[in-house]
C-alpha cells in the first residue's frame, strides 16, 4: 500500500491557522486536520472529493 502524501489544501489559507492536509495520491483522498492528526480522516473517492471541492468553489462567500 502506498503511504499518503500529505499536503496543505490550497484552499485553507492562512486564518487562525485552520488548515486541513490532504493525501491525493492514493486510490482514495484523504483529508485531516493539520493540527490535530489524532482526531482522523474523512476519506473520500476522487468523485465525490472533486464534487465537493465543486460545490465549495462555487458557494464560497
Amino acid at each position: 500500500m502506498t503511504e499518503p502524501d500529505w499536503h496543505k489544501s490550497t484552499y485553507s489559507g492562512n486564518v487562525n491557522d485552520a488548515c486541513v492536509e490532504v493525501a491525493d495520491n492514493l486510490p482514495f483522498v484523504r483529508v485531516r486536520d493539520t493540527k490535530d492528526h489524532a482526531a482522523g480522516e474523512l476519506t473520500a473517492s476522487p468523485a465525490a472529493w472533486s464534487a465537493f471541492t465543486a460545490f465549495a468553489r462555487a458557494y464560497a462567500v
